[in-house]
């Protein structure tokens, strides 16, 4: 799988832990995200990752910042993006089968590493469960 990930300055230990388990399993990563504490915009790396997605150069984008509100938004700007602000396992997986989401938000002041790491994996390998789902899904966009 590819995967496009982004975080601004409270992510870059939360994108380094999540980078090492993908790259593990096999997965292409394109990282935009900043490696530092410095503070920075959260837009500036959200647009990037949902951009990624909503063109299919990716299959998945993970996003980070604070409260994983500002970049969840940032991303839902983009057509045909589906980003899930997540902060349990179990969210991460309903995000999937329920919503078709297609990006995952992280919360790095509300979560911890280990936990981000876990919602990733969980994201990622749950399957949209289309059926009565799919129709709701088809409503979310605005044309």
């Amino acid at each position: 799988m590819k995967i496009a990930i982004g975080n601004d300055h409270a992510g870059p230990e939360y994108k380094k832990a999540i980078v090492k388990m993908l790259e593990a399993q096999g997965h292409e990563v394109i990282n935009y995200g900043t490696d530092t504490f410095d503070s920075v915009d959260y837009p500036d790396f959200g647009h990037k990752v949902a951009q990624d997605v909503a063109d299919k150069k990716v299959d998945f984008g993970i996003v980070v910042c604070g409260s994983g509100n500002g970049i969840a938004m940032t991303a839902n700007k983009h057509q045909n993006v589906r980003c899930a602000l997540c902060w349990t396992k179990e969210i991460s997986v309903l995000a999937r089968q329920h919503n078709d989401a297609n990006v995952i938000s992280i919360p790095a002041r509300y979560t911890a590493i280990p936990q981000a790491v876990e919602m990733v994996e969980a994201f990622l390998s749950t399957d949209f469960e289309g059926g009565r789902h799919a129709n709701r899904v088809n409503k979310i966009a605005c044309s």
